[in-house]
């Protein structure tokens, strides 16, 4: 523990080595960005490829013969239909059909699901899905013992397999789909592997014990070394993430939304049983008051809580903004009202008591060429 209640990856001492900015985030101590700075951390992800402590992050395993069907009735999106090897992104709701966080969900084998959850939830999701688990699905946090380094970038599969053995010999880093998951070694450490993440790139989270992660960190910066790897704090993650479109849990979504409003209603699986499938699809039924647009301002940096104008009045907020390295704009998530989401749309966001020209895009800002 550090700063009297701050926690620590088992990678403080590697990102001090590096010269992070360390800085507080959900509990703990975690790297901002490095000496290169957020812009050119974001633009090395884009061109080769980035390496991300996420070791704050939450996990969560269930287990046993009633688990798939357990975390199903837990979660928005199909997790009954997952094989053994596949993931899926859906939405953790509460009864009244608003958005508790939003997880990835793992089938790691025919009797065990593992859950991904956001670092400020992992206390408040733990009691939420445990009081809804059925007595013969076991739960563990396993948040505390496991590290995450996420690999991402156009030239992460080419990274990770200079590293990394399978255990299936006929599986490959590059054969792994989308939203595949298998374990392997990565860096002489047991783990698994999946090809999901939070950038708008290719890439790959490696889930490992707490306290082995160092080497798998080490030689990943090593083996990158001459494709131009780098470290990545969370400055760079965010504004991937934002030029990618993804929701960042506390300012697009929290128990305030419901997802039709957060345009998220495609995780919902309304021909299923889930907590909130009801409120959700009455949500659907009767249609948004508010909708979150993506928006493009000409004059200034919008960033959240900035209100949205329009005919002089307040029309809605900023959740999330920024400059977009990528995209070379000035970028914004936000609530506006329904009649107002149409891509097109003129509005302003007031940025220092100034009305700055933007307009209603669609999104995701940047996608990635295929």
């Amino acid at each position: 523990m550090s700063g009297g209640s701050l926690r620590r990856t088992s990678l403080h001492d590697a990102h001090q080595a590096l010269g992070a900015r360390l800085v507080p985030f959900a509990g703990w101590e975690m790297p901002l960005q490095y000496p290169a700075g957020i812009v050119a951390e974001h633009r090395a992800v884009r061109a080769s490829v980035g390496v991300f402590d996420l070791s704050h992050m939450g996990e969560f395993h269930f287990r046993g013969e009633g688990a798939p069907v357990a975390v199903d009735r837990l979660v928005s999106s199909d997790i009954a239909g997952l094989a053994v090897g596949q993931a899926r992104y859906g939405l953790l709701c509460n009864e009244r059909g608003t958005i508790v966080d939003d997880v990835i969900v793992y089938r790691i084998a025919a009797d065990e699901m593992l859950m991904v959850v956001n670092a400020a939830n992992v206390e408040k999701d733990a009691r939420h899905v445990q009081a809804r688990l059925p007595q013969d699905v076991a739960f563990e946090d396993a948040s505390l013992e496991t590290a995450l380094i996420a690999v991402q970038g156009p030239r992460a599969a080419v990274l990770l397999s200079a590293v990394t053995d399978l255990e299936v010999r006929e599986e490959s880093i590059e054969s792994l789909p989308a939203f595949g998951v298998t374990r392997g070694r990565v860096g002489g450490v047991r783990a698994t592997i999946a090809r999901t993440g939070y950038t708008g790139e290719d890439g790959f989270e490696v889930f490992i014990p707490h306290e082995r992660a160092p080497s798998p960190w080490n030689r990943l910066l090593a083996a990158g070394s001459a494709m131009g790897v780098a470290p990545i704090g969370l400055g760079a993650r965010d504004t991937l993430r934002l030029e990618a479109r993804f929701s960042l849990y506390g300012n697009e979504i929290d128990e305030t939304t419901d997802p039709i409003e957060a345009g998220l209603g495609w995780t919902c699986k309304l021909d299923k049983e889930f907590v909130g499938r009801d409120a959700i699809a009455a949500a659907k039924a009767r249609g948004p008051a508010r909708r979150i647009v993506g928006l493009v301002c000409e004059g200034g940096v919008p960033r959240r809580g900035h209100p949205v104008m329009s005919g002089g009045e307040v029309v809605g907020q900023v959740t999330s903004g920024t400059y977009g390295p990528t995209v070379d704009r000035n970028i914004a998530l936000a609530y506006v009202q329904t009649p107002l989401a149409k891509a097109g749309t003129a509005v302003a966001v007031r940025i220092r008591e100034r009305d700055v020209a933007a307009t209603v895009v669609k999104t995701p800002f940047f996608r990635r060429p295929t």
